[in-house]
């Protein structure tokens, strides 16, 4: 099964680092941003992960919620936390999903039907587990990022698509290359001159179908 941006995230239980967890249910009506990750105590990801330990306050500004997915226990994850806070000087105090079953990676499309973990498994068994996913409050994939396990993850890019999401949410405007908050957004091509004038003010007119308008508060 793909995971497809606009298709609803696949709800699933599964044990966590905070306990019994139903994605829909902790959802709520925030937003929600899972990290997955291919094996606990791996480098790349310990940096990652105290990453988001370190924006913990800039999630909560912006009503996310985040969880991660790691594809070992929960006794695993809570031995890991440790190196995690220790390298990123921060509490981290966000959910880690035991996914020893593959249920979550199966379900969003990191690994076909059939993976499995052999024993002495290294990162590279499961090395496509290396996905971020923003889901809406209506509990729609908003945004994906998949990145190779030699990358790591870029936070600050993560957190302007996470504006840049919230900022169009239900709104006729998208936002250009390179956006970030506070700067103007573009007009959506479902409204006349006329209605987007009355509806954003004075717009700047580029080209006949790319218009500019100040972004609403």
């Amino acid at each position: 099964m793909s995971v497809r941006i606009n298709d609803t995230a696949p709800d699933f239980t599964a044990e966590s680092t905070a306990g019994t967890i139903r994605l829909h249910d902790w959802i709520g009506d925030s937003y929600a941003i899972i990290f997955s990750h291919p094996k606990d105590f791996t480098p790349v990801c310990t940096t990652e992960f105290g990453a988001v330990a370190q924006l913990a306050g800039e999630f909560a500004k912006r009503n996310t919620k985040v969880i991660g997915v790691s594809v070992d226990s929960v006794a695993e994850h809570l031995k890991w936390k440790r190196d995690i806070e220790a390298f990123g000087g921060a509490p981290a105090d966000f959910p880690i999903i035991d996914d020893t079953s593959l249920t979550v990676a199966k379900l969003y499309d990191m690994l076909p039907a059939d993976a499995y973990l052999p024993d002495g498994r290294t990162p590279a068994h499961s090395a496509t587990v290396r996905t971020v996913f923003i889901i809406g409050p209506d509990k729609k994939i908003r945004l994906t990022m998949a990145y190779p396990m030699s990358v790591g993850r870029n936070f600050a890019e993560i957190l302007r698509a996470l504006d840049a999401v919230r900022a169009t949410d239900g709104v006729p405007i998208a936002t250009p290359a390179n956006w970030v908050p506070g700067q103007d957004v573009i007009v959506a091509l479902s409204l006349t001159n006329e209605q987007a004038t009355a509806k954003f003010g004075k717009l700047d007119m580029r080209l006949p179908y790319l218009r500019f308008a100040k972004a609403p508060n």
